[in-house]
């Protein structure tokens, strides 16, 4: 179950609240702060490989955790954030900026259990809206993956469906392949 704080609050006030760097990450949206559920091992695992599949197969992005983006009168923490190198804010000595606040190049997220999928939806359409130019909802019970983009209709892709990814990613993949991820060869 995810935990909210229904007083409203503006996006200023979120990000000096004291918590919202635990774990699970705290998301803010239209003025109430809302927790994330906890993953669990099938979101890690998916997590896990799609964040080694799109760093090791492209030169041109990067793929961050739990990366906090606030753009937009809006905090989200996507599972993972896929961002252009040279959209990386560095400071004096060569070092990331702690704070990210643009939308992600592309956002992909793992559905969990406790999960709403429409407040998942939500947070990608706000990051399409805002320069976003990939989102996935993977949905790991119906092994399909739901796909934004912008000025297209959402596209459920199941099976042998390849997955569109963004241009500079050189990665091929289907559903499939990606569910396949979850078998577990204990020999």
């Amino acid at each position: 179950m995810t935990a909210s704080l229904t007083q409203i609050i503006t996006v200023e006030e979120f990000l000096k609240l004291p918590y919202i760097e635990e774990s699970p990450a705290w998301e803010y949206v239209d003025g109430v702060a809302i927790q994330k559920p906890m993953p669990k091992t099938r979101h890690s695992f998916l997590q896990k490989r799609l964040l080694t599949e799109v760093d090791s197969n492209s030169k041109a992005y990067t793929a961050l955790p739990e990366l906090r983006c606030t753009f937009a009168g809006r905090s989200v923490v996507p599972d993972i954030a896929v961002i252009a190198w040279n959209r990386i804010q560095v400071n004096e000595v060569g070092e990331p900026e702690d704070n990210f606040i643009a939308a992600p190049d592309w956002s992909i997220e793992i559905l969990s259990p406790d999960q709403k999928a429409n407040r998942v939806i939500d947070n990608l359409l706000h990051c399409l809206k805002h320069g976003c130019r990939l989102g996935w909802m993977l949905d790991p019970d119906d092994y399909s993956v739901l796909i934004f983009a912008p000025h297209q209709e959402p596209n459920v892709c199941r099976g042998i469906c390849q997955l569109q990814v963004l241009e500079g990613v050189h990665l091929e993949l289907t559903a499939e392949q990606v569910f396949a991820w979850l078998k577990i060869d204990k020999r």
